[in-house]
């Protein structure tokens, strides 16, 4: 009796010990420069012990990233489990959002982020954007990638959805690149939807060689906020953000 007791209270210390959580938007694997930099980047992982990561802008078996799969190149170099949140086809292969997890991931559903009218871009192209929902046991992560246009009407109708899946499915960390400063409309919604901003005194986060643009964050529905640090690197266009919640 005496050894399963101890064995309960070693899980519950367990279970209540910080999470390192990444946010990073690695650019496609290269730096602002268009330099390849993924083993940078799984060094950087590697060297903050991270136990969640938040990605961006990842590829999979494109012609720009010479046809890497940057998510297994990622998760053989780090150790850690990982799952694909596809945007859309690109260049023969898929480009999107991808969450690593020390813990094995037990579910995962990506959920498409719809907007009226359908944003063109440049050439005309459009890109969707979706959000990547994981759950790993211990806990259950949203990571997103909201448009970049100058104006909100994008953002708002895609954070609307972010939310809608926040409440749904009882989300407890929501992170990713928002391209939406703490000021804006996009902000004081997630604010007023309760959720609390775990980088607030983190500083600017874009572009990497010197940030003026804090646009990289993780929200928290429950539990607390503890330190958070923009890291000095310049593996990608945008800066890490190293969080620690319980």
């Amino acid at each position: 009796m005496r050894s399963l007791i101890l064995l309960l209270l070693a899980a519950c210390a367990s279970g209540n010990q910080p999470m390192r959580v990444l946010v990073y938007n690695i650019h496609a694997g290269r730096d602002a420069k268009a330099v390849d930099n993924l083993e940078r980047v799984a060094a950087l992982i590697k060297a903050v012990d991270a136990d969640l990561v938040l990605l961006q802008e990842v590829d999979r078996g494109t012609t720009r990233s010479g046809g890497v799969d940057q998510l297994a190149v990622l998760e053989r170099l780090t150790g850690l489990r990982g799952t694909f949140g596809k945007s859309l086809d690109y260049q023969g292969g898929e480009y999107g959002v991808a969450t690593l997890s020390r813990w094995p991931i037990t579910a995962h559903k990506i959920v498409p982020l719809r907007v009226e009218p359908p944003q063109p871009r440049a050439g005309g192209a459009i890109e969707p954007r979706v959000a990547l929902v994981v759950d790993t046991g211990r806990v259950r992560v949203l990571n997103t990638h909201l448009d970049a246009s100058r104006e909100e009407i994008y953002r708002l109708q895609e954070v609307a959805q972010v939310l809608d899946t926040i409440a749904k499915d009882r989300v407890t960390l929501a992170g990713g690149d928002f391209n939406a400063e703490p000021a804006s409309a996009v902000q004081q919604r997630l604010a007023g939807a309760g959720l609390r901003d775990c980088g607030a005194a983190a500083g600017p986060t874009f572009p990497a060689d010197k940030p003026v643009k804090r646009i990289d964050y993780l929200f928290l529905r429950e539990g607390h906020c503890g330190v958070a640090k923009v890291l000095d690197s310049q593996a990608s266009d945008h800066r890490p953000v190293l969080f620690t919640v319980q």
